[in-house]
């Protein structure tokens, strides 16, 4: 009875897990179908039926296709590609872990993981001070690498899980994300500014054919519904590039040795620019990986200019932590936080 009891759980659990993992595709799903109605209206009905001029109906058509297929290869790249997970180098071995796990004395496992902490470029730290440790995935976090609990993994330079795509957004795809709402801007700009005469004309009665003025007019709508919620979004995440920061560092400051600061990553607009998008401009607006680094580690601004911020705000730091020599970060780094 108990086998048959677990195995009965065991199923139930499985079978949730799908419906869950059935249920994350659903606002991909919806998108998709969104698109190819889209797709439709605007080719047959619109160009194939409603417009009359063969020169208008080549020319919009060719620049549609255009940003159709732009658009659908952003998403597609902002979909499946995977997030990159931090390299072994900042897993515990097996010998640390089982004598991070043996050990019950608080002390002594900080000095365990200080001592792996020591041998990375690992400049961030937690809201106490302490190095990041994730308890999950067993790893030393590397700087702006977070956990992501829909994914069970760390991620690389991590922004935010977006559902539209399932995927978390991160260090791999993060170029992909923006080149995704960039064309998706301008897919629906480009459909709402070629439809709005015809959409008149249907509106005022000048132009009659029942089925094509349904989608005509719906069209419209949908494009300018859409184009106003991405332009927000967009704008956003321009002003988060422009700062070289993420949706997590923007709503929580990474924080330093010597404290939090917002602006510890901010090389400048051109340079920040070039740690997403690459050093190569012909390929900015392509979705080929082009950015630059590994995700493990990121330059950072020179140490006077990090300090200068921080000393401005008031955040709730000892003074005796703000006052202590660069030196002292060790000490600092014994103050291990573990975070999930």
């Amino acid at each position: 009875m108990a086998d048959a009891a677990r195995r009965g759980k065991m199923a139930l659990s499985r079978g949730l897990r799908c419906c869950q993992l059935a249920f994350a595709w659903l606002p991909v799903l919806i998108i998709a179908l969104v698109v190819l109605w889209s797709y439709y209206a605007y080719v047959c009905e619109l160009c194939l039926v409603t417009l009359s001029n063969p020169v208008e109906k080549v020319a919009y058509l060719t620049i549609f296709h255009v940003l159709f297929v732009l658009f659908v290869w952003a998403y597609w790249k902002s979909i499946f590609t995977p997030p990159v997970q931090p390299g072994k180098e900042y897993r515990m071995s097996y010998a640390d872990k089982e004598r991070y796990e043996n050990e019950e004395r608080p002390e002594v496992q900080r000095q365990i993981l200080a001592e792996i902490a020591r041998k990375l470029p690992v400049y961030t730290r937690t809201g106490s001070g302490g190095v990041r440790f994730c308890d999950t995935c067993q790893l030393i976090k590397p700087d702006r690498c977070h956990h992501c609990s829909v994914c069970a993994v760390c991620v690389l330079k991590m922004d935010h899980h977006c559902p539209w795509v399932n995927n978390c957004i991160g260090f791999s795809n993060y170029k992909f994300f923006l080149l995704f709402l960039a064309y998706s801007l301008l897919y629906c700009l480009y459909i709402a500014a070629t439809v709005f005469k015809y959409f008149v004309k249907y509106w005022t009665g000048e132009l009659t054919n029942g089925r094509s003025k349904f989608h005509v007019l719906f069209l419209l709508f949908v494009a300018v519904m859409f184009f106003v919620s991405l332009m927000f979004l967009f704008g956003y995440h321009c002003w988060l590039v422009s700062r070289n920061r993420s949706t997590l560092e923007a709503f929580s400051a990474p924080v330093f040795q010597n404290g939090p600061d917002k602006n510890g990553f901010n090389l400048g607009v051109v340079k920040n620019l070039q740690q997403v998008f690459g050093e190569e401009k012909k390929l900015w607006l392509l979705p080929v990986a082009s950015s630059q680094g590994d995700g493990h580690s990121f330059p950072m601004r020179i140490l006077c200019e990090a300090q200068n911020p921080l000393l401005a705000n008031e955040e709730q730091w000892e003074d005796d932590e703000i006052d202590e020599p660069h030196g002292s970060g060790e000490a600092l780094s014994l103050a291990i936080e573990r975070e999930t």
